[in-house]
C-alpha cells in the first residue's frame, strides 16, 4: 500500500480534515518503498525492502497544537488519529510562535521521478554489489559498500483547501575498498534520481585506484597548502555552511551573517566574486518537491550572488515579525563552477595536495563558522600537474567562509549528497591557504 495514487491519498486525507473539530487542521500523507544491499570484505552481507506508510495530523486550537501519527487507515483508525491529536492540542501550552496554516497554493510540478529507479529489483541490486566486488577480489582488494533506491510519495491537505501530491525516487550508493593489509583506502559515492545513469564498474575503479595509490603515505608538517577538495570532499564543509543562512540567528546576532550593531548582511560582499550559490527546485539534476514543510510554494531563490548575500531563509513566523513577505525554504543547493574536471585542476596545480573525502566535521566558532575535521580514503601530495606520492591524512582547522575568499580555480559542478541527506550540486575547489593542523594515523 506504500505508494498511493494521487486519488487515493486525497480521499483519505479529506477523510481526515472531515473528521477534525479543531480550529484548523492539515495532514500529511507519505510513503515509499525502500530496497538496499549491502556489502562487505568482497561479499554480500544483507538486503532487504521496506514498505511503509505513515499519516501525521496536527490541528490547533487556537494556539495549542497537537500532532498525532498512524499507519493505518480505516475508517476507526483515522478518527482515532484524529481524536488523538485534538485531545493533544487542548494539553498543550499556548505556542506563542505557532503561524496558522497556509491558504490555497498553487504548485509546478518538479520531474522527482524516475520510472527505471522505481522498477529496480533484488537481482539489479545484487549487479550493483558484483559489478563492485569482481574487480576488487580480481585485484586483491577489499571492499565494503551500500546501495540504498527508493520510490515515494507525499501528499498534503489541510482546512482552508489546500492540497499536494507527489512521487520521488532516488539512489545512494557509496562504496571503501581498501588494500588486503588495511594501508591503502578510496572511496567513491554517487547519488541519482534515475538508477539508469549510474554504473558501479566505473564507479569502483576510482575507488580502487585510490586505494592502491595510497598505500606506504609519507607524512608532510601540517600548515597551510593549496588544496584541491573534489565535491565530496567540499559537501561537508558547504552543507554545514548552508544552515547558517536562516534570517532570525543572523538577526539575532548569532551567526557569522550578524552584521555589526544589529540586523543582517543581506547586500554585503562575503566571498569571493566567482561565487554563486543558488536553490532551485526544477534544476533537472537535483530536482525536489515543490513545496516545503509549510506547504509554501518553493521558487529559484539566488542565495549569494557574485559573492555577496542576496537572501536568507525566513521562517513564516520570522517573515511576519520582520514585515517580510512568506516565502518557502531552500530544498537544494547549488553552486556555480566552471567547466574543467577534478584531474583538469590537479594538471593546472604547481604544488597542494588533493582531498578526496572529508568526514567527523564539528563546530568550533559559530560566528565565523570555524570547522575542525579530518581528511580521509586517499590524500595525496601533487606537483607539477601530477600526483606524485600519498600523504597522511589530516585533521583541519578552516571557515567555509574564509575558504570561498581563497578560491584558485573552480570546477565543473556534479550533483552529490549533503551529509544531512539533501543533494546539492558542487564543484571540484582549488584553494589557498587550507588550513591543517596535525597528522592522523588513519588511512
Amino acid at each position: 500500500m506504500s505508494i498511493l495514487t494521487e486519488a487515493q491519498a486525497k480521499a483519505i486525507l479529506d477523510k481526515v480534515i472531515a473528521l477534525s473539530k479543531a480550529d484548523e487542521t492539515s495532514a500529511q500523507l507519505a510513503g515509499g518503498i525502500a530496497g538496499n544491499v549491502r556489502f562487505a570484505r568482497n561479499n554480500i552481507s544483507t538486503a532487504g525492502v521496506v514498505d511503509d506508510t505513515d499519516l501525521i495530523v496536527q490541528v490547533a486550537f487556537g494556539k495549542r497544537v497537537g500532532i498525532a501519527t498512524i499507519n493505518e487507515f480505516d475508517d476507526a483508525s483515522l478518527e482515532r488519529v484524529v481524536r488523538r491529536a485534538e485531545d493533544l492540542a487542548k494539553l498543550a501550552p499556548e505556542n506563542p510562535e505557532h503561524m496558522p496554516i497556509v491558504g490555497k497554493q498553487s504548485y509546478r510540478p518538479t520531474d522527482t521521478f524516475s520510472a527505471a529507479t522505481a522498477a529496480i529489483t533484488p537481482e539489479a541490486r545484487a549487479k550493483i554489489a558484483e559489478a563492485s566486488i569482481t574487480p576488487c577480489r580480481a585485484q586483491k582488494l577489499v571492499a565494503a559498500g551500500f546501495l540504498e533506491d527508493g520510490q515515494s510519495f507525499v501528499a498534503h491537505a489541510n482546512s482552508k483547501g489546500n492540497f499536494g501530491y507527489q512521487r520521488a525516487t532516488q539512489a545512494d550508493y557509496t562504496c571503501t575498498v581498501r588494500t588486503e593489509d588495511g594501508r591503502g583506502s578510496g572511496w567513491v559515492g554517487h547519488n541519482v534520481q534515475d538508477i539508469s545513469k549510474f554504473d558501479a564498474s566505473d564507479d569502483i575503479q576510482v575507488a580502487m585506484r585510490k586505494a592502491s595509490a595510497s598505500v606506504d603515505a609519507k607524512a608532510l608538517e601540517p600548515g597551510k597548502y593549496t588544496v584541491i577538495l573534489e565535491p565530496a570532499a567540499a559537501a561537508g564543509l558547504i552543507s554545514f555552511m548552508m544552515n547558517f543562512f536562516g534570517a532570525r540567528s543572523a538577526d539575532e546576532g548569532r551567526s557569522f551573517l550578524s552584521k555589526k550593531g544589529g540586523g543582517n548582511k543581506i547586500g554585503e560582499q562575503i566571498m569571493d566574486p566567482r561565487v554563486n550559490i543558488y536553490t532551485d527546485p526544477w534544476n533537472p539534476e537535483v530536482p525536489v518537491l515543490p513545496w516545503d514543510n509549510e506547504g509554501l510554494p518553493r521558487q529559484r531563490t539566488q542565495i549569494i550572488d557574485k559573492g555577496k548575500v542576496a537572501n536568507l531563509e525566513y521562517s513564516r513566523f520570522w517573515a511576519a515579525k520582520q514585515g517580510k513577505p512568506e516565502t518557502a525554504d531552500w530544498g537544494n543547493v547549488i553552486m556555480e563552477g566552471g567547466t574543467r574536471s577534478t584531474a583538469e585542476l590537479i594538471r593546472s596545480t604547481e604544488k597542494g595536495i588533493l582531498v578526496s573525502r572529508t568526514w567527523y566535521i564539528r563546530m568550533v566558532d559559530p560566528q565565523t563558522v570555524l570547522l575542525t575535521g579530518l581528511t580521509r580514503d586517499g590524500t595525496f601530495y601533487i606537483e607539477n600537474g601530477q600526483i606524485k606520492y600519498p600523504i597522511k591524512n589530516f585533521r583541519f582547522n578552516e571557515s567555509p567562509v574564509i575558504m570561498l575568499n581563497n578560491i584558485d580555480e573552480l570546477g565543473r559542478s556534479i550533483r552529490v549528497k549533503a551529509d544531512e541527506g539533501g543533494t546539492m550540486m558542487l564543484p571540484p575547489m582549488k584553494l589557498r591557504d587550507f588550513t591543517f593542523t596535525s597528522l592522523s594515523d588513519a588511512v
